[in-house]
């Protein structure tokens, strides 16, 4: 029976409450996982439990719903699970406000999401659930970690790092927003510290290479932006001896053939390497120099746009090709991190080096004939090839390829320089100064150095601190916990010190969808032959901004696991759809704007169908959606017109479609036909679209001649019903309810079209005489010429433009265009 109140009359609050409890109770969206279908896999990117759902949540999960949902009804074993991105800064800096533990305000805020997850009226899985920070999933992500030690892919290091002095941790480059923490708006510094990261440069060519495997499944800006980040580059290492030292300075250059250019050298100031070549002259400038270079991100460093600065460290090198002594300088425009923390400069053909020589006085020699200009006279670098000059071995050549050659051959055979290829990736820092995250398991031992706890002794499981005593004070709050601190080596029994420093959020959400595929599994992280059966994931959603970090290292974890043996494949998401933003007014939702948009509010309003509806049919899945453009109550209009459509319909349940409006099922079946495209090219807003387009026919059917007891009605409403269920699942539930057919619509099966039923009987045929329209006929689909040239003589107006000439050549596209030219 209907929960509608009214006959017609659609009720969605008691909708929602009825067929929540049958889902839940029905287990509807639990995969069988029994061989019996063809198993699909789609994932959404999990959530951080930072409060309750907002209007991004509601995009988003909406899509992914589409996606689940559709391939369910197409006949698909689907699984479709959820869980929680739970260790995290926010809930750190909540329990300190607070004086609570960070696990109060995370879980509170979990079960908040999972009530508006299943108010919702998502597909969802919940016997999968998981969260980050339960012992049961953080014992396996510590297990990961060490099998990384044990492969020499994890390892610490001293290096500059961002720092925020408030929240007093770590930051990495995309928590750094125009100098400052994108949390809580102080002044990053830089601060050098010992840290752990994961050698993920030693995956970098894999990295690029298998990105061949993702064309034509992920969108091709994301394959990009990873590109440009992984950033291949093949050159040469030039080793420049240094006046006063031992070891010359290698320096990594993709253009050896302009060596004869290199007019000065520009070492990173935050580097090891500048330390110990300024000279005492120099000392106090460069100290001072530093000092502000670190008030900058790595980002606004590499900007065109930064002004480039620097300071002379006081020392000399010698170019290796023609010996000639070139000053050295530090610049903030190099980084320490990348190749060697120095480079050659060669300002004729450099832009951001022209521009530092013009302001330091540099000298500028051009050794690429490009264009006839002289970049010391006009300020511009020449790019490009062009013909070598002033370049010694070089002149005379004109082609690149040879030059890099010919000059990478000459250094090799001098012992000055090698050919070789550099990545732009950098390994990845993982450690966080944070308590509410997942403990590092190394214990550092004065006897035996960095020792991995044993596997039975994990989780390694953090003190039980709160309020104050995590609040920040320059180290990880882990790190006043002397009683957890002190601990016995495991290899030699001796005193030893547990880390302090907890991993990045980062790498929980590297591997969490394998763990999807073996809920409370305990024999490891996950069992193969389940991942075996259920991944790669077929459709992956989530943001772009996720488009470079987290999707970068959840591929290097996945290559990771597969040379480990525990899978057989090289990247674990096929298929990845990103999600525009839900913006207000023409900007960002924000409370400070007075433009913030409360999701709960809108569904309370306009219930969950409507605002689904409203977010799927606004635009294509990538565009950013305008919510002061749209219309939650025409959504909800419109939904109660499908409503009223299944609540009139009188025809049996077992009625025989054959006999039905041929009309009404000719339009079914073409919309079945259009939307099952739509869908498959994720395009679900013009799929939406054609479905209203059919409730329309549907409409005029019954209100026609046609009447609401013809077979086609039903056949079509039924049709609507399940192209309805991905968007609006409750508003469809009740209208399957409504034809008389057994819950759930989502157990239902998605129809196929009766090709017969998609193919016009008529057509409109255009008839040009010499180019010019004069006739639109309708005609059969099938016409012969013959009969089209007979039809078009017939017509007064293609008469009267003939005026008795003789056609003497036709030219036939039947049955949408006949063009005839008749003579003179």
């Amino acid at each position: 029976m209907s929960v509608s109140q009214e006959p017609g009359q659609y009720d969605k609050v008691r909708a929602q409450e009825k067929w929540q409890a049958f889902w839940e109770k029905d287990e509807t969206f639990k995969p069988l996982d029994d061989g019996s279908r063809e198993r699909r896999y789609v994932l959404d990117m999990f959530p951080y439990p930072s409060g309750d759902l907002h209007m991004g949540h509601a995009e988003a999960y909406a899509m992914g719903d589409v996606v689940a949902r559709y391939w369910r009804l197409k006949g698909y074993d689907v699984m479709h699970p959820i869980g929680w991105d739970s260790f995290g800064l926010p809930a750190e800096n909540a329990a300190i406000k607070a004086d609570t533990h960070p696990s109060d305000w995370t879980y509170a805020n979990i079960e908040t999401q999972v009530r508006s997850f299943k108010r919702y009226g998502l597909s969802l899985d919940w016997s999968r659930r998981l969260h980050t920070s339960d012992e049961g999933y953080y014992r396996w992500t510590q297990w990961l970690f060490l099998r990384f030690f044990e492969r020499g892919l994890a390892y610490r290091k001293d290096s500059y790092v961002n720092w925020c002095p408030k929240d007093q941790t770590v930051l990495a480059n995309e928590q750094v927003v125009q100098g400052q923490c994108e949390r809580c708006g102080s002044e990053v510094t830089k601060r050098k510290l010992n840290q752990w990261y994961f050698k993920i440069t030693d995956y970098a060519q894999q990295l690029l290479d298998d990105m061949k495997q993702l064309e034509g499944g992920w969108p091709e800006h994301v394959l990009a932006m990873q590109r440009n980040w992984i950033g291949r580059s093949e050159g040469a290492n030039v080793a420049f001896k240094v006046e006063g030292r031992d070891e010359p300075v290698t320096v990594f250059t993709t253009r050896p053939d302009t060596l004869f250019g290199a007019t000065f050298m520009v070492v990173a100031p935050d580097s090891d390497l500048a330390q110990e070549l300024v000279s005492d002259g120099q000392r106090a400038a460069f100290d001072a120099y530093l000092t502000e270079v670190k008030k900058s991100t790595e980002i606004e460093r590499q900007s065109t746009e930064h002004e480039k600065t620097g300071v002379s460290l006081g020392r000399h090198a010698i170019n290796p090709v023609n010996g000639e002594r070139v000053p050295i300088w530090a610049a903030d425009y190099v980084l320490a991190d990348y190749g060697t923390g120095a480079i050659m400069a060669v300002p004729a053909h450099d832009q951001r080096d022209l521009d530092f020589a013009r302001t330091y006085g540099l000298p500028v020699r051009t050794v690429l004939d490009v264009d006839g200009t002289d970049p010391a006279e006009t300020g511009v670098a020449t790019v490009g090839d062009g013909a070598y000059v002033n370049s010694g071995l070089l002149n005379g050549l004109t082609d690149k390829a040879s030059g890099v050659a010919r000059i990478t051959a000459q250094l090799e055979a001098d012992g000055a320089g090698t050919g070789t290829v550099q990545f732009r990736l950098r390994d990845w820092l993982l450690s966080r100064q944070r308590f509410w995250g997942c403990p590092i398991p190394i214990v550092h031992c004065p006897v035996d150095g960095e020792v991995p706890v044993p596997d039975e002794q994990l989780p390694v499981r953090a003190p039980e601190l709160r309020g104050q005593e995590l609040a920040p004070k320059g180290t990880s709050p882990l790190a006043a916990a002397t009683d957890w601190v002190d601990t016995v080596c495991p290899k030699c029994g001796g005193p030893a010190k547990r880390d302090t420093d907890t991993m990045d959020t980062f790498v929980d959400s590297s591997w969490y969808f394998f763990r999807y595929c073996s809920p409370g599994y305990e024999a490891g992280p996950f069992d193969p032959a389940d991942v075996a059966r259920w991944m790669p994931v077929d459709q992956y959603v989530g943001g772009v901004e996720h488009a470079i970090l987290h999707l970068l290292y959840m591929r290097f974890f996945s290559k990771v696991l597969r040379d480990m043996g525990m899978v057989d494949f090289d990247e674990p998401m096929l298929r990845l759809m990103n999600q525009g933003q839900v913006i207000n007014q023409g900007k960002a939702m924000s409370k400070s704007l007075g433009n913030g948009v409360d999701l709960g509010e809108q569904i309370d309003a306009f219930g969950v169908d409507a605002v689904r509806l409203t977010m799927i049919f606004a635009g294509p899945p990538e565009d950013d959606i305008d919510w002061a453009d749209l219309s939650p109550a025409s959504s909800l209009k419109f939904l109660q017109r499908a409503y009223r459509l299944a609540s009139e319909v009188t025809s049996p349940v077992d009625a025989d479609f054959a006999g039905g409006d041929k009309a009404l099922r000719k339009a079914t079946h073409k919309a079945v036909t259009e939307v099952t495209t739509l869908l498959d090219s994720g395009r679900f807003n013009v799929a939406v679209a054609r479905t209203m387009e059919l409730v329309n026919a549907t409409r005029k059917a019954i209100d026609g001649q046609v009447g609401a007891a013809d077979p086609a009605v039903r056949e079509a409403v039924m049709f609507v019903a399940q192209s309805l269920s991905l968007v609006a699942p409750y508003v469809a539930e009740e209208m399957w309810e409504s034809l008389g057919l057994p819950p759930s619509v989502a157990n239902s099966a998605w129809p196929v079209a009766d090709a017969a039923l998609t193919v016009d009987d008529t057509a409109t045929m255009v008839v040009q005489i010499q180019g010019k329209i004069r006739a639109k006929l309708e005609v059969p689909a099938d016409i012969t010429e013959e009969a089209a040239i007979a039809m078009a003589r017939a017509d007064e107006g293609v008469q009267r433009s003939l005026d008795g000439r003789e056609v003497v050549k036709v030219i036939a596209r039947l049955p949408k265009m006949l063009s005839l030219v008749p003579g003179k």
